[in-house]
C-alpha cells in the first residue's frame, strides 16, 4: 500500500521549534484532506492538525497558536511547523492522507522535547 514519507523529527528543548515535512506518493494527485496525528507513550493517537484542498485548517486545542500546517502543492509536500514546543508535545508524529475512502499513513517520526 502506498505510504506517505515523513522527515524531520528529533529532539528540541522546550520553547524550541521543529518542522516536519511529509511527502505523499506522487500517485496521490488530489488529496482532499491531509494532516498530522501524534501518539504519546501510553496514550491514544490524536489528530494534531489537518488541511483540506480548500485550504481549511483544523488544529487540536493544545497546539493552536503554536503549530501551523501548510501545503506546498508544487512540491507535493505538507509541512507541520511546530513552535514554542512543550514537553507534552513529545510523541511519534504520523502524516495521514484521506482519499478515495481510504486513509494512508506514514511510518511515523519521533519528536522528543526535553531540557
Amino acid at each position: 500500500q502506498a505510504q506517505l514519507v515523513e522527515f524531520g523529527g528529533g529532539w528540541a528543548q522546550p520553547g524550541g521549534s521543529l518542522r516536519l515535512p511529509c511527502s505523499p506518493p506522487r500517485s496521490f494527485l488530489i488529496i482532499p484532506v491531509i494532516g498530522w496525528y501524534r501518539q504519546a507513550p501510553g496514550k491514544e493517537r490524536e489528530l494534531v492538525a489537518c488541511k483540506t484542498m480548500g485550504d481549511t485548517s483544523t488544529y487540536t486545542d493544545s497546539v493552536k497558536g503554536r503549530f501551523t500546517i501548510s501545503r506546498d502543492n508544487a512540491n507535493n509536500t505538507v509541512y507541520l511547523q511546530m513552535n514554542s514546543l512543550k514537553p507534552e508535545d513529545t510523541a511519534v508524529y504520523y502524516c495521514s492522507a484521506a482519499l478515495g475512502g481510504s486513509t494512508y499513513w506514514g511510518q511515523g517520526t519521533k519528536v522528543t522535547i526535553s531540557s
